[in-house]
């Protein structure tokens, strides 16, 4: 048997554009694009409106069985059904025989024939076991022969692959370090303006994935410091965050800043492209799911040490916000922020802000529920700083009656 037959080449139409598994019942959406129907089922009811594919919002979630792609995936796989090196039939050997051979082709430089075959076998090895994972991360130079492939390749499905591939195997022990250790040689410096492209142009699962690498390469202050010095990177990212709706992005990007925004430069720059007021705004919209508002309220307490995050605190009026995380996740962050802005920063706005919102209330429940001791003692200060600070417009903000009905409340 020669070395080709040794995989069965999956039709690419064939493949749901999520899961980029076979399908099992092709729909069809209003934007044309077809889908397993458990995967955008699962999609629509985790409340999204788009298509994954297009990110047009739909008109209709109307889904239509794709009747002749459905019976044409059964003519496939029937006839391959008997073969012995089927899809699902392949065994863990053969298959890393196979795999061998795609990835001496992908390290071979004199090699110009288009990858994305060879990088899709590897990828649905990747994805059929933790010990296939294991595998790719352990064989001598796979990790440096991928990053080569995203240096030099301009195809968006080709980076894409390369991405997934990445993602798929960057937990395994060993390999942040080095994927970090590749993308940082000086001749591999291009890899940060292809993951541009892909956050820029790519779909949203590699937008996410991309996001998701770009944390993990964050692991000491060099490397966090090299990623953070690329502008159209951070700029893209709050982008993202600011003109894409999907949760599952949200959290990816905002861990990944949290990652990089180590130094005082990098909040300064964050807060010069908008940062605060994207977070201010997830932070008050009802539907941000947990995950994301509590990343949301860690990231704005990171940039609240700096007098530019500061500033923008108090001119965007962002306090309201803040103040509506209080017992909610994010609290610890919240009343951090707040106590950094009122008590040593003595900022009246903000206090004003705080107070208007029934800010007092909250930060007084905050203080009688399980909170560690140290938020709890910068509970009881922005509540002395509140009543000084503010002590002119008690009769209008209602500090008198929260001095008289209130003093039963103290610190445990």
């Amino acid at each position: 048997m020669g070395r080709e037959e040794l995989h069965i080449t999956i039709p690419s139409l064939f493949r749901c554009p999520i899961s980029m598994e076979v399908m099992k019942s092709p729909v069809s959406l209003s934007t044309g694009v077809t889908y397993d129907r458990s995967n955008i089922q699962h999609w629509l009811e985790s409340g999204h409106d788009t298509c994954p594919a297009t990110m047009q919002v739909l008109p209709s979630k109307h889904l239509v069985p794709n009747l002749t792609l459905h019976r044409l995936i059964h003519l496939w796989l029937h006839h391959h059904h008997s073969s012995p090196r089927s899809p699902s039939s392949s065994s863990p050997r053969t298959s890393s025989q196979q795999v061998r051979i795609l990835i001496d082709r992908i390290e071979d430089e004199n090699n110009e024939a288009d990858p994305r075959d060879r990088l899709t076998k590897i990828l649905n090895f990747a994805r059929a076991s933790e010990e296939n994972r294991r595998f790719l991360a352990d064989f001598d130079h796979f990790v440096e022969g991928i990053i080569g492939v995203l240096s030099k390749s301009a195809e968006m499905e080709v980076l894409e692959l390369v991405i997934t591939v990445l993602d798929q195997i960057m937990y395994q022990n060993g390999v942040k370090e080095r994927v970090c250790s590749s993308i940082f040689r000086s001749n591999y410096q291009n890899c940060f303006s292809k993951i541009c492209l892909v956050l820029r142009n790519g779909s949203l699962i590699s937008k996410i994935e991309s996001a998701r690498i770009l944390e993990s390469l964050s692991l000491d202050a060099e490397s966090k410091r090299r990623i953070a010095e690329k502008e159209e990177l951070l700029s893209l990212l709050l982008h993202l965050l600011s003109s894409e709706n999907d949760p599952d992005l949200h959290d990816a990007v905002l861990s990944c800043l949290i990652a990089v925004a180590v130094t005082r430069t990098v909040k300064a720059r964050l807060v010069r492209f908008g940062l605060v007021r994207v977070l201010a705004e997830r932070l008050l919209n009802p539907n941000t799911k947990p995950s994301t508002a509590g990343k949301s309220m860690n990231l704005l307490a990171m940039v609240s040490t700096c007098a530019e995050g500061r500033c923008a605190i108090s001119e965007e009026k962002c306090a309201a916000a803040v103040v509506e995380r209080l017992m909610k996740p994010g609290t610890e962050d919240a009343v951090a922020v707040l106590w950094g802005m009122c008590c040593v920063h003595g900022d009246r706005k903000v206090m004003d802000v705080v107070v208007k919102s029934n800010g007092m209330t909250k930060i007084l429940l905050v203080m009688q529920s399980e909170c560690e001791g140290h938020v709890r003692r910068m509970c009881a200060e922005l509540v002395k700083a509140l009543r000084v600070g503010c002590k002119s417009g008690e009769a209008a903000f209602g500090l008198g009656r929260y001095e008289t009905k209130t003093t039963h409340i103290m610190p445990c």
